[in-house]
C-alpha cells in the first residue's frame, strides 16, 4: 500500500525576481495533523512561498504539493482543500459581513450556519456591519471565519493575527489548536515569536528567501541549551571562559558576562572557580534570541 502524500511538501521551490528577492530551492515538508510556523522577518520570503502553495503566482522552478496536488497545475482541486488568510486584506466594498460569509460559503457548500455563527460570536465580529466600516482587526476576523468554517483538511495562514487584539489572538490560538485536534495541518507564517510558541509544533526559519533551518521548538532551542548570565566582583576570567568547551556567544559587559552554553556545566564551574560571583544564571535561551541568531548567521 503507498504511503499517503505529505500535507503539504516543496522541492527546490523557487521565485526569482532578481536581485536575490524571491523564495530559494525551497525543500518543505509539513505532515498531516501538525501545525508548522514559518518564521521570519517582513521580507523574507514569506507570503512569496505561501502564494506559491496557494498556485497564485508562478514557481520559476521547483514544484509544490498539497496531499499530492500540484499547487500550479491543479491549483483549483488545491483551492478546496484549503483555508487561505491572505497576507493583504482584499476589499469587498460595500457587503455586510454576512453577505461576504454566505457568499464565500456558497462556493464551498455544506458550511452549517451554527459553525459560522460560533466563530463570529468568539471572535466578537458583528456580522451584521459592512466592510469597508470594519476596523482593520474585524477584517481579519472576518478572514479567519472564512477560513476556518468549512472545517479544512488544510489551514494556510499569512500572519493571521496582525490587527488582533491580545484577547482575540488566544481565541485565534485555540482555533488553531482545535483544528490541529480535529485532524487538520496549519501553515502560519509569522514574524511573531510568541505566536509560533503558542501553538506551532514545527519551526522553520527562513533568512532572505532559503530555508535556514527546520525543526521542533526544543531541537531549535536546544535541549541541553543554556543562555549563562555571570556577574563578577572584579574582572572575569574572560580566558579561561574561552576555553569552556560548548560556551558560545561570549559577551563581556564590565563585569558581567553572558553566552550560550551547549554542553556540561562542570567545566564552567570548573573555569569560573576561585572567582567571587556575585549571581550566576542559567535557563533556555528564548526563541527569540534562536531566531536571531539564524537571520543573522550567527548560529
Amino acid at each position: 500500500m503507498r504511503n499517503a502524500p505529505p500535507a503539504i511538501a516543496t522541492l527546490a521551490l523557487t521565485k526569482d525576481y532578481g536581485a536575490h528577492r524571491g523564495v530559494f530551492d525551497l525543500d518543505l515538508t509539513v505532515q498531516k495533523g501538525e501545525v508548522f510556523g514559518f518564521l521570519g522577518p517582513n521580507g523574507a520570503g514569506k507570503t512569496t512561498t505561501i502564494r506559491l502553495l496557494m498556485g497564485m503566482i508562478h514557481p520559476t522552478r521547483g514544484t509544490a504539493t498539497i496531499f499530492g496536488l500540484d499547487a500550479e497545475r491543479e491549483a483549483v482541486a488545491v483551492k478546496r482543500q484549503v483555508g487561505y488568510v491572505p497576507g493583504e486584506t482584499p476589499s469587498f466594498g460595500g457587503w455586510r459581513g454576512s453577505e461576504i460569509v454566505a457568499y464565500v460559503a456558497g462556493l464551498r457548500g455544506a458550511v452549517p450556519e451554527a459553525v459560522i455563527t460560533s466563530l463570529a460570536k468568539r471572535l466578537d465580529l458583528d456580522l451584521g456591519r459592512r466592510y469597508r466600516e470594519y476596523s482593520h482587526g474585524n477584517k481579519q476576523k472576518l478572514l479567519l471565519v472564512i477560513a476556518f468554517m468549512h472545517r479544512p483538511p488544510v489551514l494556510i495562514l499569512d500572519e493571521p493575527t496582525g490587527g488582533l487584539d491580545p484577547l482575540h489572538q488566544q481565541v485565534f490560538y485555540e482555533l488553531v489548536r482545535e483544528a490541529r485536534d480535529a485532524g487538520a495541518t496549519v501553515f502560519l507564517s509569522s514574524h511573531v515569536l510568541s505566536e509560533v510558541e503558542h501553538v506551532c509544533d514545527h519551526v522553520g526559519i527562513v533568512r532572505q528567501g532559503t530555508l535556514a533551518t527546520v525543526g521542533t521548538l526544543a531541537e531549535l532551542i536546544g535541549v541541553r541549551a543554556r543562555r549563562i548570565e555571570i556577574d563578577f566582583a572584579s574582572d572575569s576570567p574572560i580566558a579561561r571562559l574561552r576555553a569552556v568547551p560548548g560556551l558560545e556567544k561570549i559577551d563581556v559587559r564590565g563585569h558581567h558576562v553572558s553566552g550560550i552554553l551547549r554542553g556540561e556545566v562542570e567545566p564552567l564551574l570548573a573555569a569560573i572557580a576561585g572567582q567571587r560571583v556575585v549571581d550566576f544564571q542559567s535557563r533556555e535561551p528564548s526563541l527569540e534570541e534562536i531566531f536571531l541568531a539564524y537571520y543573522w548567521g550567527e548560529a
